[in-house]
């Protein structure tokens, strides 16, 4: 079975006032059909870029300098306007933080979903609604956006994402604005409606337990490399990376009692080339001399893929 989505050595950069900034460096990430990826890390690691990336999506001021990014066998930044057009409507899907400016404020909800199934007729959107878990379709399909609950508007986007069956559904941060007692639901929501679909999923997230309640599959990316993958049992429960080890120490909810949160010192890097080392040397606590001298590659370690010089004694001190 052959890849759906295939990221080979991609860099993106932004312009920016103060000079170019490198978003992605060389990232490398595989998604193969019918799975579901959560991708971590911390704002300015990446991720966004690489959602928006997918379906060519990224603003004016982005440059894709170099690599490629494939799905479904289609060079993405290649495609011609209207294979770009076809690509986004026939195989993508997007959900995105904000439901409410996802949607348009002056138009009726049941025609935003109808325009987003290809102009379906009432009983067909109001199907697509009862899927995406609204009880009251005839209601909801006559309300506009603000007239909605976070949590029914991040249906109805949910309705739109599915609408044409996509091969590839991507969530940025789907539950953050919403309320806690609802986002378990409507991420249940997503999760139920791409595997009845057979679509993939990336979901694009800070939250940790989030990832590992919900992905088959994780990816930890820092500095614009995907720097761990692997099954998200494994990449949790026996970080071989020192960035995945210092997020899991800084997640909520895995302290033990009295104690306090471990966040991880310093701040992310702004590339403005390729990195020649490792670039979370500065911030990593097991650092040696040849993590600033040389920059590490990706090896298969323990049933993941990490990137890093020291991944060894990172387990052993997981184990312990």
């Amino acid at each position: 079975m052959s890849a759906l989505l295939h990221a080979k050595d991609l860099v993106v950069a932004y312009e920016t006032g103060r000079g170019r900034v490198q978003a992605l460096d060389s990232l490398n990430l595989t998604v193969e059909p019918g799975e579901t990826l959560a991708i971590v890390g911390e704002s300015g690691s990446g991720k966004s870029t690489l959602g928006l990336a997918v379906g060519r999506l990224l603003p004016a001021v982005a440059l894709k300098e170099s690599g490629s990014l494939t799905l479904q066998g289609q060079e993405v930044f290649a495609a011609a306007p209207d294979a770009l057009r076809r690509l986004r409507r026939d195989l993508l899907g997007f959900v995105f933080q904000n439901p409410m400016s996802a949607l348009d404020p002056t138009m009726r909800v049941g025609r935003q979903v109808s325009r987003a199934a290809g102009g379906c007729g009432t009983a067909e959107m109001q199907a697509l609604l009862v899927k995406a878990g609204l009880d009251e379709p005839e209601r909801v399909a006559a309300s506009y956006p603000h007239e909605l609950s976070g949590g029914m508007a991040q249906r109805v986007v949910i309705a739109m994402a599915i609408a044409r069956g996509p091969a590839l559904l991507i969530a940025d941060e789907p539950t953050a604005s919403l309320d806690v007692s609802i986002r378990a639901r409507v991420m249940k929501t997503l999760l139920d409606l791409q595997k009845d679909a057979g679509a993939s999923l990336i979901v694009l997230t800070h939250d940790l337990h989030l990832a590992a309640r919900s992905c088959q599959r994780l990816a930890v990316m820092y500095g614009g490399r995907v720097v761990e993958v692997g099954r998200s049992a494994t990449v949790l429960s026996r970080p071989a990376h020192p960035y995945t080890r210092g997020l899991l120490a800084a997640a909520a909810g895995n302290e033990a009692p009295g104690e306090d949160l471990k966040p991880i010192p310093g701040l992310p890097p702004l590339l403005r080339q390729r990195a020649p080392d490792c670039s979370f040397a500065p911030r990593c606590p097991f650092a040696e001399a040849r993590c600033t001298d040389l920059r590490p590659e990706a090896r298969e370690l323990d049933r993941r893929e990490v990137v890093c010089h020291l991944a060894e004694r990172v387990l052993v001190e997981a184990s312990r």
